[in-house]
């Protein structure tokens, strides 16, 4: 179905897991900031894509290089940790897509350091980049890339962020 009104606060449930010794979620990463990024990502999506779900329920798990790594390697045969992976698990009978999106802190503030970027803008684009997949886009292709990452772009300025590309 294609979603003409807002995708409202409600048809979201953003479940935020901690379980990194690297992050501390302030006022910039608060769950309600995390969630408001999250409404707007599919909020924005919605408004122009086909979708078959009326609500979404997200797990935000945020760990360690040890976890990541392991999953990494379980699931994509990459043995390194890695700084997002999405488990996109589909729309349920009652039309609720669940993803989980996995972040780890510790790769997030190596890449903001090397790439000169505030920490919270680079997990925030990571977040948003997640949240695509577990919409079902990808970038296997260029086209495919193209269209995430102007995407990505669109949604972070909505909050001020630079285009994370450049």
């Amino acid at each position: 179905m294609s979603n003409t009104s807002p995708f409202r606060a409600e048809q979201l449930h953003l479940i935020v897991q901690n379980e990194s010794a690297h992050l501390v979620l302030n006022e910039e990463l608060s769950e309600d900031t995390l969630h408001e990024l999250s409404l707007k990502s599919i909020d924005i999506v919605s408004a122009d894509y086909e979708n078959d779900f009326e609500e979404i329920e997200l797990t935000l798990r945020i760990v360690d290089e040890k976890e990541a790594q392991q999953l990494n390697r379980q699931y994509r045969h990459k043995d390194y940790p890695t700084n997002v992976l999405t488990f996109e698990y589909g729309t349920d009978e009652s039309a609720t897509l669940r993803a989980d999106i996995v972040i780890c802190a510790a790769v997030v503030q190596k890449e903001a350091d090397e790439q000169n970027k505030a920490f919270a803008a680079h997990f925030k684009h990571l977040l948003v980049h997640g949240i695509l997949h577990s919409l079902g886009f990808d970038h296997q292709n260029d086209e495919e890339a193209d269209a995430m990452e102007a995407l990505e772009i669109a949604i972070l300025a909505h909050f001020l962020i630079k285009n994370p590309y450049i």
